[in-house]
């Protein structure tokens, strides 16, 4: 598909459309396949999906900027909402398209599960750097930081003060 086709197909629909940027030798594109396809299908008819082939495509990847794929690119009145990189759970996927659906950046998307693994282990290796190399507490405050950017979606107080405080900061503007 050219790049024009691409910006005419996508200017002229009235729903918004997900965007999947792929490739058939993308190992990661074929790990994501399955979820794709479950998570799309309960929104037929609500958001249209263009499955877009980098190898036969590049145009359109590069007029987006799209560096790797997998890619997952949201749009809205032919304007980007959102964008995402790299494998995608069935979570994440059913935040993208609810968050396309409705038009609005998700407040929270959960890491891909490779973000939480080396969160995690880069957070634990600082926190026992610091508690071996004479109980550093800079040390060990940072890597508590890092461990806990790696769960923080799963984390009830913080999902309740974060939309609280999304709303005060947008009625102040």
């Amino acid at each position: 598909m050219k790049n024009f086709e691409f910006q005419k197909r996508l200017l002229e629909n009235t729903r918004p459309v997900i965007v999947d940027l792929w490739a058939p030798w993308c190992g990661p594109c074929r790990a994501m396949e399955p979820a794709f396809k479950q998570i799309s299908q309960k929104y037929v008819g609500q958001v249209d999906v263009f499955k877009i082939n980098a190898d036969e495509s590049p145009e359109v990847l590069k007029a987006l900027g799209v560096m790797g794929i997998p890619t997952v690119v949201g749009f809205a009145n032919g304007k980007e909402i959102l964008r995402r990189t790299g494998t995608q759970s069935a979570e994440t996927l059913d935040i993208l398209f609810d968050a396309t659906l409705h038009q609005r950046k998700p407040a929270v998307i959960p890491p891909a599960p490779i973000d939480r693994l080396i969160r995690s282990g880069a957070g634990l290796a600082l926190i026992a750097l610091g508690w071996f190399s004479g109980q550093s507490i800079l040390l060990m405050a940072i890597g508590g930081i890092l461990l806990f950017s790696a769960f923080y979606d799963r984390c009830p107080i913080y999902n309740a003060i974060v939309p609280r405080l999304t709303t005060l900061f947008q009625r102040s503007k």
